[in-house]
């Protein structure tokens, strides 16, 4: 491969080989979608919009599990193969720096990213409205809280998987207090995973109707040859609500506030049941890949209509090049994000 995947292999990452007759982005859909179903265990409704990475052989994810009560929490999974997933009866169970439980009031839409052996999570909380919440973990026994990173209103954080000329990175989406109907990417540093600051313009809400009311950060970014290669979700209001799809650009190594390539075109938007129909219709909401650098496999995992969790596939080579093909860039994008 000319593109390189700078980052371990995963030989056992869950594969499927693409279908003949492939359209469009070359992206393709697991052909046993869902790989999370509803009611997956006791007291849990719904578990969608989760992240999930290679551990010790096999596989370990945090999971936004929506309880019959309503209210959302992490729930612990593992996995033998990627696709089959056991859950943790109960939901993890957050402690604080001197060990007494911490338990946000609600979590939802986490991710999960190792940094020099350190695990952390990153998910929505109430921080006297809705913003970032942070977690670390070693072993994922103890699961200990952070301190929040930014004041409301904030969603979908997503760190970058190694330190950038000595810091750490965050991709954020400054909000309201509501649904919110607009929403850039923003991206953040720290020094200590404490104190956040050097605050920096990503991307616009896009030029094309995919994207054209909000966009978010989904997986953590893949570290490439040609840069961060990174899937985000896009959001279009139509006359039955808003449409959430899975989008693709690639970010300069080391600013990556600024944007090098971004795909004009949607890699997967809904059109199978799992995705038009649901508890929220219409979403495609990207949290996390599993890639192995030795083959260039890429499995995105996604939220599928705030219902159940998909798997799509795609080859490193084919998805930067498609991206590179159809790019559309703005003078905004391609800035270093200041004003």
């Amino acid at each position: 491969m000319s593109i390189k995947m700078i980052s371990p292999p995963v030989p056992n990452m869950p594969w499927e080989e693409k279908p003949d007759g492939q359209k469009n982005a070359p992206v393709w859909r697991y052909t046993q979608n869902p790989i999370i179903d509803r009611n997956p265990i006791e007291n849990v409704a719904r578990i969608f919009n989760s992240a999930v990475m290679p551990y010790q052989g096999a596989f370990i994810g945090v999971f936004r599990a929506e309880q019959t009560d309503g209210v959302p929490h992490i729930y612990l999974g593992r996995s033998k193969d990627g696709l089959e997933w056991v859950f943790d009866s109960e939901k993890i169970p957050f402690v604080d720096e001197d060990g007494n439980p911490a338990m946000p009031v609600y979590a939802y839409d986490p991710r999960l990213v190792m940094v020099e052996d350190i695990y952390y999570i990153i998910w929505c909380q109430d921080f006297y409205g809705a913003s970032i919440g942070l977690a670390q973990t070693t072993d994922f026994k103890t699961f200990t809280r952070m301190e929040s990173p930014f004041i409301p209103f904030n969603r979908n954080a997503v760190l970058f998987p190694r330190r950038i000329n000595g810091k750490y990175m965050m991709l954020s989406r400054p909000s309201d207090s509501g649904h919110t109907p607009f929403g850039d990417i923003f991206l953040s540093e720290s020094p200590d995973m404490v104190y956040w600051g050097k605050h920096r313009h990503v991307m616009s809400r896009g030029p094309t109707w995919w994207e054209a009311l909000k966009i978010g950060g989904g997986a953590a970014p893949i570290e490439t040859s040609e840069g961060w290669l990174m899937f985000y979700h896009g959001v279009t209001g139509t006359c039955n609500g808003y449409v959430y799809s899975i989008g693709g650009a690639i970010l300069d190594l080391e600013q990556p506030s600024k944007v090098l390539y971004r795909c004009a075109n949607f890699l997967l938007t809904p059109e199978d049941w799992y995705e038009e129909r649901g508890f929220v219709p219409n979403v495609c909401f990207p949290c996390a890949t599993i890639h192995d650098s030795d083959s260039g496999r890429i499995a995105i995992y996604y939220g599928a209509a705030d219902s159940y969790v998909g798997v799509a596939f795609c080859q490193l080579e084919e998805i930067v090049e498609y991206i590179k093909k159809y790019n559309k860039l703005s003078d905004i994008d391609t800035s270093l994000g200041k004003r």
